[in-house]
């Protein structure tokens, strides 16, 4: 076992290394630990309208979404590892080849995935609350606190995902029910005002939410070692041909066969439609809940504003799952540019972009809140269109693989969060502000041009 997960750790590493080079991913936890760093400063001045606690609930339901995230190996890790790395071949396969069990190969790859995440991202921002605390008259040992607390719903979040995971590789049906068992035990918590064991713990750190939290952690874990296999039934799949019909109905769109392909990509992959579905959809209720808490600390807040501002930003992900199985080296023996092929995927995010335009809608009429549609909707389009173009022209054609880049993600961040915090507070002014966010499409303009330019330029080596 120490040398299997040592050899995980030294292929995830090697895999990020090669391709942005052991600087540019080493300094990637450095630039999470300074905006924990930074934000921490900035908690005093929200003290008099949000509650610590209320805070202290939102970190750590970022923490559980993100453990949701890295756990979804099981759900696209084949497709993913079979079309982006095809040419390697990984230890997590390796009970094909060597006398190594499924059961020991992915219990190891859960230890190193919990080990390696930790250290990316939990230990990383604990460390820049830490060394917060002294300048914002805390206890250090509410790092120590946060470290655990964060790092306990980050792994809730990753075990239930990767049990999930196993159970849509064994069987629809038992994925379904078992969904449905989950949800009744989360309603059911929720009737009897449970506390989410991690945030209990950092408040009262006490032996009882911490052994709750590992119950929920390991329980579920051990059911994905227990029925985990990675030797998929192999079976031929057979399609009529609708690539051409397709692009003929989408030819007065332009870049028709491109975004004929990635439709028929996205439905025939694993999950279809479904898993994009899944991403956005689950992000998207957290996000809702927690304004719906705000509202009862900020006054003059309007939550259908300020949801459709980080709706157009979550949106922006929609562009990831477009590229997540697709690279220009798939196109490079054609006489195809990649300007072109860039194009065809603002296209197709373009038409599943109705998604999110659909859920804003359905979040009005649920909210009462048709009075501020119209400058929710000129905030999401502009948002949405704006982050887009930031995340093609940082990272082209792979948004996936680049954002782990230190200095891409710090980009990222510095070029898209001034305007987002801008449009949020000027919204607490008036919604009707929100229509300034429109000043933002000629800006997005401008990145995708320079995008184009720069990606036809430098053609990204193949993964």
């Amino acid at each position: 076992m120490p040398d299997l997960f040592s050899a995980m750790m030294k292929e995830e590493w090697r895999i990020h290394a090669t391709i942005f080079g052991s600087a540019g991913f080493a300094f990637f936890p450095v630039v999470v630990a300074i905006f924990a760093f930074a934000g921490s400063l900035a908690l005093p001045l929200f003290s008099d309208t949000l509650p610590s606690t209320v805070m202290a609930m939102l970190a750590l339901a970022f923490f559980l979404l993100a453990g949701v995230m890295v756990g979804s190996f099981g759900t696209m890790g084949r497709e993913f590892m079979n079309r982006r790395f095809g040419q390697a071949s990984l230890v997590a396969y390796a009970s094909r080849s060597l006398p190594l069990s499924e059961r020991r190969i992915f219990a190891t790859f859960i230890v190193k995935d919990t080990v390696y995440y930790i250290l990316l991202y939990v230990l990383p921002a604990a460390a820049g609350f830490t060394a917060a605390a002294p300048f914002i008259a805390l206890d250090p040992i509410w790092g120590l606190r946060a470290f655990v607390s964060l790092a306990l719903a980050f792994l809730i979040g990753l075990s239930a995902v990767c049990l999930l995971s196993t159970l849509y590789a064994r069987s629809i049906g038992l994925l379904a029910g078992t969904v449905v068992v989950l949800a009744g035990a989360g309603l059911a918590a929720l009737g009897m005002n449970a506390v989410f064991p991690p945030y209990a713990f950092l408040i009262d750190p006490a032996p009882g939410s911490l052994a709750l939290s590992l119950i929920l952690i390991l329980v579920p874990a051990a059911a994905s070692v227990l029925l985990v296999t990675v030797d998929y039934p192999d079976r031929t799949k057979r399609f009529t041909n609708r690539f051409e019909p397709l692009a003929e109905r989408l030819c007065p769109l332009g870049s028709a066969h491109f975004i004929a392909k990635d439709a028929l990509d996205l439905s025939r992959s694993e999950g279809g439609a479904g898993k994009v579905i899944f991403s956005f959809i689950l992000p998207l209720g957290l996000v809702w809940v927690c304004l719906r808490i705000l509202i009862r600390f900020i006054p003059g807040i309007d939550p259908l504003v300020v949801f459709a501002i980080l709706l157009g930003v979550i949106s922006a992900t929609i562009y990831n799952w477009l590229t997540e199985f697709d690279s220009f080296t798939s196109y490079a023996f054609l006489p195809v540019e990649v300007s072109a092929v860039i194009d065809g995927k603002l296209k197709s995010y373009a038409i599943a972009n109705l998604l999110p335009v659909a859920v804003l809608v359905l979040a009005a009429a649920s909210a009462g809140g048709a009075g501020s549609l119209l400058p929710a909707l000129a905030a999401f389009l502009s948002v949405s269109v704006y982050t887009l173009a930031v995340t093609v022209y940082l990272c082209g054609l792979s948004p996936n693989i680049m954002l782990y880049h230190a200095w891409v993600f710090l980009r990222y961040v510095l070029m898209i969060s001034p305007a987002l915090l801008l449009l949020i507070f000027a919204s607490l002014l008036d919604p009707a502000y929100a229509f300034g966010s429109l000043f933002l499409v000629p800006a997005a303009g401008l990145l995708i041009a320079r995008a184009r330019s720069k990606w036809q330029a430098w053609d990204m080596p193949g993964y």
